[in-house]
């Protein structure tokens, strides 16, 4: 059974996962997965010819049910139980033998979907430990990810994606897929790695200036930005950007335009 507290909504759907696990190009990959549950995707990952899966799951109820995919696919599929918050994914799967970028696939728990997506986006490392993501996200966050400037969905999320990575809403997913059904549609989001940032920034400054600008979105740049720097003004300035501008109409170079002036100032 499904738990609430885990964010747990499982995908039993063959014809669903194994759709999941095309889009993920899983055929001759080494695909890791967060959450798998009773394995589901992960069945259909090891049919749709993934040469390795690393499935990590907290929930200890779910284990057996994994040990006896692993016992039917040889050496194909590694169960590591942990939270995959804070796992160190690049020292454990070199731990297991594996050095090349994987692909991820995962129908990702609710509760932890974004901060993972997140953390998979802010490492310092890049070109990170994956080649791309295929991930299960509630359609609002979907367009958060995919959202262009000026749209209602447009915010820090959005930035943060498409500053490193492409992202696309490969297709919704029914409420009635899932065992429990969730009250909300869901989607299926591809992210692939840029090779470098579609502009230069340091991460850290982004991520600052994101999260002030977005912190009050309704308001103009002069007044958002001075959460962050008693010099806003001079930050603003020093972009070439109107300090009337409202932050959900920037574009991603901008706001990395708006990092560099803010380390500008403040290093």
């Amino acid at each position: 059974m499904a738990k609430k507290s885990l964010g747990q909504n499982f995908l039993l759907d063959l014809n669903l996962t194994r759709r999941i696990a095309r889009t993920a190009d899983a055929a001759g990959a080494v695909v890791y997965e967060v959450g798998p549950g009773p394995g589901g995707l992960t069945r259909a990952l090891l049919a749709e010819g993934a040469e390795r899966v690393v499935a990590v799951e907290r929930d200890e109820r779910c284990l057996a049910a994994l040990a006896d995919i692993a016992a039917a696919h040889p050496g194909r599929l590694d169960v590591v139980c942990g939270d995959a918050l804070k796992l160190d994914e690049a020292a454990r799967l070199e731990e297991i033998g594996i050095a090349e970028p994987v692909r991820i696939a995962a129908n990702l728990p609710y509760n932890i979907g974004t901060a993972l997506l997140v953390k998979w986006l802010t490492s310092e490392t890049w070109p990170p430990f994956w080649q791309s993501l295929t991930l299960m996200f509630q359609r609002e966050v979907a367009e958060r990810i995919v959202a262009a400037p000026g749209s209602e969905h447009y915010g820090r999320l959005s930035v943060l994606v498409q500053w490193r990575a492409r992202a696309k809403i490969m297709f919704d997913v029914s409420r009635s897929a899932f065992v429990p059904p969730p009250k909300i549609v869901s989607s299926v989001v591809r992210i692939d790695p840029l090779g470098e940032p579609v502009a230069a920034a340091e991460l850290g400054d982004l991520e600052a200036v994101t999260a002030a600008a977005f912190g009050q979105r309704r308001k103009m740049l002069r007044q958002s930005l001075k959460t962050l720097a008693a010099d806003s003004d001079a930050i603003i300035a020093e972009a070439g950007i109107a300090p009337t501008e409202r932050p959900e109409r920037l574009t991603v170079a901008e706001f990395a335009t708006l990092a560099r002036a803010y380390r500008h100032f403040s290093g």
